[in-house]
């Protein structure tokens, strides 16, 4: 590979989006993942018109035909992989209009399937699959985009009112994110490979809603710099603006 490729996942918008678009800009390779073709295309040609060397990739992180198909593009693409961003996620349990999330009693198995199939089990896999390309890279990247929201140490803090945001499922499976990124750090210690969770901030976006006080800018900083960290960097670790945060 003339140059680093890097994959991310739910990119077709907000944070995901920016974050190819600022990797982009230091010339990297970039592969939009999103749920349709047409919405990877749409977000690769924007990416496009600003100079950046995008690729669309249909990667519902659901399928596990979209995900088992992943191994054969990045080879006969462009040989490798360099970094693999999990930016993918959903939050099924607030209420309309912004309302406030639904009682941990009230969240029903339903719920967290699907928030842990999308936002754990298709991580998981996902990395799993690509594991065996990142190997061959000279410094592989993986980020997983957590958030504070899974920091038991913050929820736990009667200092901390986090009372407006406790949501099981998707809080939960953002606990659990935390715990792949220290576990396969360990795994991969004496590689290469650098794996840390990214907490992007309260930003605006679909999920954030307008309140958030941060732009996507400043949302995929964090996630950008764990993407491009030196030989010397960190791994198993989970940071917000290069700052580590509590587990």
């Amino acid at each position: 590979m003339e140059k680093k490729v890097g994959l991310i996942t739910g990119a077709n918008k907000g944070i995901g989006l920016e974050v190819a678009r600022q990797l982009g800009q230091m010339g990297i390779t970039v592969v939009v993942g999103a749920r349709t073709l047409a919405k990877a295309e749409a977000a690769s040609a924007k990416l496009k018109m600003e100079g950046i060397d995008a690729w669309p990739l249909k990667l519902d992180v659901t399928d596990s035909a979209d995900i088992q198909a992943l191994p054969g593009f990045f080879a006969t693409h462009f040989g490798g992989l360099d970094i693999l961003i999990n930016n993918a996620g959903i939050s099924l349990e607030f209420g309309s209009n912004g309302g406030p999330a639904l009682k941990p009693s009230e969240v029903s198995l339903d719920i967290l399937r699907r928030t842990f199939e999308t936002n754990y089990f298709a991580v998981l896999a996902i990395t799993q699959t690509l594991l065996p390309l990142l190997r061959k890279s000279p410094a592989g990247r993986i980020v997983n985009h957590s958030s504070i929201l899974g920091s038991l140490n913050i929820h736990s803090d009667p200092a901390v009112d986090l009372s407006a945001f406790k949501s099981l499922a998707y809080n939960s499976s953002k606990t659990a994110l935390n715990a792949l990124s220290v576990h396969l750090a360990y795994e991969l210690k004496e590689t290469g490979i650098k794996v840390n969770s990214a907490h992007p901030g309260w930003v605006k976006t679909d999920m954030g809603g307008e309140a958030a006080p941060l732009t996507v800018e400043q949302g995929a900083k964090t996630a950008v710099w764990l993407a491009t960290l030196p030989a010397e960097g960190p791994t198993g670790g989970f940071f917000h603006e290069e700052k580590p945060l509590p587990w």
